[in-house]
């Protein structure tokens, strides 16, 4: 996976990170790189593990709502909703243009 100006993108909204200059940049590549070795595993024929612990016996339980019922009390303290949930802000950094972000790619 190349570290274009559209994955940057994509992390940056996310993740609400700024790679605005070349080290951080140059660390998402790095990252990127790193995490592309897994895709080198062959796992073929293995199965996928509900646990890391798999010598427990893992317990379920059924997801019954004991208490509450309290979501008009709740998006009361809402600033913003939309339907039944709450709006989070857009984040706390100014994300640069995507225009900004090119020079840093093309530097790189």
């Amino acid at each position: 996976q190349a570290a274009t100006v559209a994955v940057l993108d994509h992390l940056e909204q996310l993740a609400l990170v700024d790679f605005r200059d070349t080290e951080g940049v140059e660390r998402l590549r790095k990252a990127i790189q790193f995490a592309d070795q897994l895709q080198e595993v062959n796992t073929e024929g293995v199965e996928p593990m509900d646990s890391v612990l798999e010598d427990r016996c893992l317990y379920l339980r059924e997801d019954d709502v004991t208490e509450g019922n309290c979501t008009n009390e709740l998006l009361k303290n809402a600033k913003e909703k939309v339907e039944e949930y709450f709006v989070a802000p857009p984040g706390n950094i100014p994300l640069p243009k995507l225009e900004e972000r090119e020079t840093f790619l093309k530097g790189s």
